[in-house]
This record gives C-alpha cells, sequence and structure tokens, in this order.
C-alpha cells in the first residue's frame, strides 16, 4: 500500500515538473555541473597521483636507495688546480658495512655509473652504463621483455655481457637480430643477452633509480673495464672525479624496520662521510607522503566541486519556494479536503528529490565523459572510481532533500483559508 502510494507522489511529482520543463530543466543544471565536476575532479585528481604511486610502489617498499651526490663546496669550487681529483661518494665498504651491521638487512645491491656511447653499425646512442649485480633486477622489478637478466655467474667469470632497456634495444638493435648481438659500448664489445621494460619518466617529480637509456653490465666488469675515476674537458677546464659507488639499493627485511634501518644507515655514513655526499631515498616514506597528499587534493577538488552543488542546492530552493507561491490555491484546497502537514511535505520534498536525483545521474553521465574525453585528447591519465560516482549521486540526492525541506514545510504551514482565498 505504502509502496503503491509512493509511486503515486512520484509520478504526480514528474507530471508537476513536466509542466514547467525549461524552468525545471533550467534548475537541474546547477546539480548537473555540480555532480559533473565532482565526478570529473576527483578523476582527474586520482589519474594525477596514480602513476606517481604506481612507481613508488615499483621501487619496492621494503628497499632503501642510497645515492652518491657531489657536495656543495665541491661544486662551487673554481680554484681547485686541474691536476687534482674530487673524490666523493658512495665506497664498497659502504655496502659491506651497511651489510654487516643491520641484521634486517637482507640484500645489498651496489651500482656504479658511467657515461658511454653505443655502437651498432651506423647506429649510436648515449648509454648510462649500469655496473650492477644480478639482484638488482629482484629488488628494482623490471618486466623482462626478452632474454634473460644478469646473473651471479655473468659476475664471477667478469663476462662481457648487457642488458639493455627497450628503449636503447629499439635505437640501437633495430632491424637487427637481437638477443646475441655483439653491442660496442665505449671502446669494448658486449654481448646482449636480454631486454627489460623501463619504467623510468612515468613518477613525474619521483627519482627512479633507472632509465631508458641504462644498459646493465656485471659490476666486477665495469670495474675492470672503466675503474673509478672520470675525466671531463669542459671550456678549457679538466674535471677529475673518482666515484667508487653511485647507488646502493637495500632490502630490508620487514616493512616496520624500513624507517628504522635508514635512520640507523644515516648515522653509519654520516660517521665515515665528513661531507654530505649521499643521499637516502625511502620509497616507504615517498608512498605514505604521496597517500597523504592524494587525499589532501581529493578533498580540496571536491570541495570546489561541492561549491557547484551547493548553487546548485539554492536554486532548486528558489524554485520551489516560486512553486510554492504559484500553487498556494491548490495546497489550500487540498488541505480543505483532509491532506495533512505531513503529505504536503511529502509530495514537496518528492518533486525537489526527483529534480535533483535527474540532475545528479545527467550530472554522472558528463562527469563519465570529460575524464575519457581529457584521456583522449590531452593524454592524462584519469581515474573514475566507484566511491565517486557513489558520492557525487549521494550528494544530489542530499542536496535535493535539505534545500526541499523549508519550502516543504512552508508549504504544509500555509493557512487553509488563506490559501483558498490565494489569487
Amino acid at each position: 500500500m505504502r509502496q503503491a502510494k509512493l509511486m503515486r507522489n512520484i509520478r504526480l511529482g514528474v507530471k508537476t515538473l513536466l509542466l514547467h520543463k525549461l524552468r525545471s530543466f533550467l534548475t537541474m543544471l546547477g546539480v548537473v555541473f555540480g555532480v559533473g565536476s565532482v565526478v570529473a575532479m576527483l578523476a582527474v585528481g586520482e589519474g594525477a597521483s596514480k602513476e606517481a604511486l604506481e612507481q613508488i610502489r615499483m621501487l619496492g617498499s621494503t628497499n632503501i636507495i642510497i645515492t652518491s651526490i657531489k657536495p656543495v663546496e665541491d661544486e662551487s669550487d673554481g680554484a681547485r688546480s686541474p691536476f687534482s681529483v674530487v673524490m666523493f661518494g658512495l665506497l664498497y665498504e659502504d655496502e659491506r658495512r651497511a651489510r654487516d651491521t643491520f641484521d634486517a638487512i637482507e640484500h645489498t645491491v651496489p651500482v656504479k655509473i658511467v657515461r658511454k656511447e653505443g655502437r651498432l653499425g651506423e647506429r649510436t646512442l648515449d648509454l648510462r652504463v649500469m655496473g650492477t649485480s644480478a639482484g638488482w633486477f629482484d629488488l628494482v622489478r623490471r618486466r623482462l621483455i626478452a632474454g634473460r637478466t644478469l646473473t651471479p655467474q655473468d659476475n664471477r667469470s667478469r663476462g662481457g655481457v648487457v642488458v639493455l632497456t627497450e628503449f636503447g634495444a629499439r635505437r640501437l638493435l633495430a632491424t637487427k637480430r637481437t638477443i646475441g648481438q655483439s653491442l660496442r659500448i665505449g671502446g669494448e664489445y658486449y654481448k646482449v643477452v636480454g631486454i627489460v621494460k623501463s619504467e623510468s619518466g612515468q613518477g613525474g617529480s619521483i627519482q627512479t633509480p633507472d632509465q631508458n637509456i641504462d644498459a646493465y653490465i656485471p659490476i666486477e666488469v665495469a670495474r675492470e673495464r672503466h675503474g673509478d675515476y672520470r675525466t671531463e674537458i669542459s671550456a678549457g677546464s679538466l674535471l677529475r672525479e673518482s666515484v667508487e659507488l653511485h647507488q646502493i639499493i637495500v632490502q630490508v627485511d620487514e616493512l616496520e624496520n624500513v624507517e628504522p634501518v635508514a635512520a640507523g644507515l644515516e648515522r653509519m655514513l654520516a660517521g665515515y662521510h665528513p661531507k654530505k655526499d649521499y643521499r637516502l631515498s625511502v620509497p616507504l616514506a615517498l608512498l605514505r607522503q604521496a597517500e597523504a597528499t592524494k587525499r589532501t587534493f581529493n578533498v580540496v577538488l571536491g570541495s570546489i566541486a561541492g561549491i557547484s552543488l551547493l548553487v546548485g542546492g539554492i536554486g532548486i530552493m528558489n524554485i520551489m519556494l516560486a512553486s510554492v507561491t504559484e500553487r498556494t490555491r491548490e495546497i489550500g484546497i487540498r488541505r480543505a479536503i483532509g491532506a495533512k502537514r505531513r503529505q504536503i511535505i511529502g509530495q514537496f520534498l518528492i518533486e525537489t528529490v526527483v529534480l535533483s536525483t535527474a540532475g545528479g545521474l545527467v550530472g554522472v553521465t558528463i562527469g563519465l565523459l570529460i575524464p575519457w574525453l581529457i584521456t583522449r585528447l590531452a593524454g592524462m591519465p584519469t581515474v573514475v572510481t566507484g566511491y565517486s560516482v557513489v558520492l557525487a549521486v549521494g550528494i544530489s540526492m542530499t542536496v535535493g532533500i535539505v534545500f526541499g525541506l523549508y519550502p516543504a514545510r512552508h508549504a504544509a504551514n500555509l493557512d487553509p483559508i488563506e490559501a483558498l482565498r490565494h489569487e
């Protein structure tokens, strides 16, 4: 019985709204744009943070990345002798000390970086040669496209093998047989044994340990063929630097041990490095910070979009108050033949909810279309989540109830006698 009465009231509400189609449509536009902006802006915010979050997760939540940096005083020292050598950065001993000092450390991976030209026939590419161990591909997971990655045997045998990124393989090995090809890097030849997918450049400002121009070789081969010194001649000046290791990637056994181990590593390195020539990066801390920033960003975007819904709600209240004034005589007749106040309130509330819900559904459609267009035309990643759609529709229905309550109560409180006299 109640369901039949409710459906009858809904049909009556729709019929009443259709009597003034243009007015109802214009009133609904505020809710349409409000809901559409909520869904679209949350989708943009979600997409903007997704890639960075994924990039951080791929670095490993239990990893700690230590990177060599040139001290500020060495960068600004212009009076240095042309025959002197600037020595800074991580040492081979730092890796050993970290591994032996902390029981919570499971693996350490050393990384030595040199810049060399890769050449195959007429094709050339400036490569960032990464001398590392087989464990690099366990700690920083990258998808294997062809062949294999480095193995412990490659380091023991000091084999001249190289693993390229997909980008480097396309530039150097295009139209050639890939795996097994002999590639010249600097003045040495290496056999291509594998190709991996590089994920660098997708995390915005997130510093990843790899780049798309990387070429991975065994670290013992890098030490033997390239050494620890780098000489660069530019603008008539001679720059000589000595760096043993450019990176050390540390894997911790448990998530809760990551930050204590990072703090311990910081203290240990400070004792052996008088100058601040290293930087610690903790992906877990970056992940937490990025997630907090994402939540704040979503709240701000949602609040801005909520203002549009507030404006739409004010429009609904305004039009319903005008409707009450127009239908004063109708209200008086209904009260005179026995209609109760709650029935009058229910009827007007149903009309406002129908109006706001219809606007919400249209707004959701527009909100789904806008992110698709942004991704299609601008190439920006957008992610529409189910909660944003439910939130937007829920808010639109709430707006209808909240802003329709006052006009409904105003209609129900009209004096029947005065209402019947209304012209």
